[in-house]
């Protein structure tokens, strides 16, 4: 049993164990291209988050890893087949109980690790924040903590090189034949100001990709996956012990 992960533990371990910070991994169950498993996800969210509060637990922090979410925002793509959606609204009101149950047990640091573009925490953990001013809540896109193109060689943001690659060093029993995936080429908007994203619009993803992918995932490779596993997972663990040290009314110097 790994003790910092809330799921193998017991309560003989934890009557009397404290931990200093709680991490959520909140994913999404969608398509992901035509080679892909739905809970792509869900995977690297549970591997990642686990990954990284092993290292930050072998530095001697006190992390403990939750039950992955496995259902994020997925508005646009109402029209693709068993793409679960939840809406942001419901999103805040499961993680309003979370942030309640660790409040009143006196875990006062929570760490979002997200795991789906989709997902925005941001605007929730604002309005958590003035209910639990007490408390630290932060939220993390792994999937930008590094530059990318120091690892892949094909831009994108679902399910592509990146997320083939880190699929295949994961769950290679997952992942068809690369012959099999679509291009992932992706439709541009219209607008300008959408196209140079200071303008925003939700992107309807039927009408935005064929394949349902973003990105061409054909040069991707195991190898390519674990090198890129072991640095996002390093950067995850330095946030993780960044947290678990940092003190009430010493966040800023």
């Amino acid at each position: 049993m790994r003790p910092y992960l809330l799921k193998e533990a017991s309560w003989k371990e934890l009557k009397t164990f404290r931990y200093e910070l709680a991490v959520l991994p909140w994913g999404a169950t969608e398509a992901h291209n035509y080679h892909l498993p739905y809970g792509t996800d869900n995977y690297e969210a549970d591997a990642i988050a686990a990954e990284g509060a092993r290292k930050g637990w072998e530095k001697g922090n006190k992390v403990v890893v939750l039950p992955t979410i496995p259902f994020g925002v997925n508005t646009g793509q109402a029209d693709i087949y068993l793409d679960i959606n939840l809406n942001p609204s419901t999103q805040l009101l499961i993680l309003q109980d979370i942030v309640e149950v660790l409040h009143r047990q006196g875990l006062k640091k929570l760490l979002l690790l997200n795991s789906h573009g989709g997902n925005n925490f941001q605007p929730m953990l604002r309005e958590l924040g003035l209910r639990y001013p007490e408390m630290l809540l932060v939220t993390c896109n792994w999937f930008q903590a590094l530059d990318k193109s120091l690892y892949f060689e094909e831009e994108g943001d679902h399910a592509d090189e990146m997320e083939t690659a880190l699929i295949q060093h994961l769950h290679p029993e997952l992942v068809s034949p690369l012959e099999e995936a679509g291009d992932g080429t992706e439709k541009k908007s219209v607008i300008r100001g959408i196209r140079e994203k200071w303008a925003w619009a939700e992107r309807k993803w039927s009408e935005v990709s064929e394949d349902t992918g973003i990105g061409n995932p054909k040069k991707a490779s195991p190898e390519k996956g674990r090198r890129y596993f072991e640095a996002v997972t390093e950067k995850i663990a330095e946030l993780i012990e960044d947290l678990c040290q940092v003190k009430p009314g010493e966040m800023y110097r």
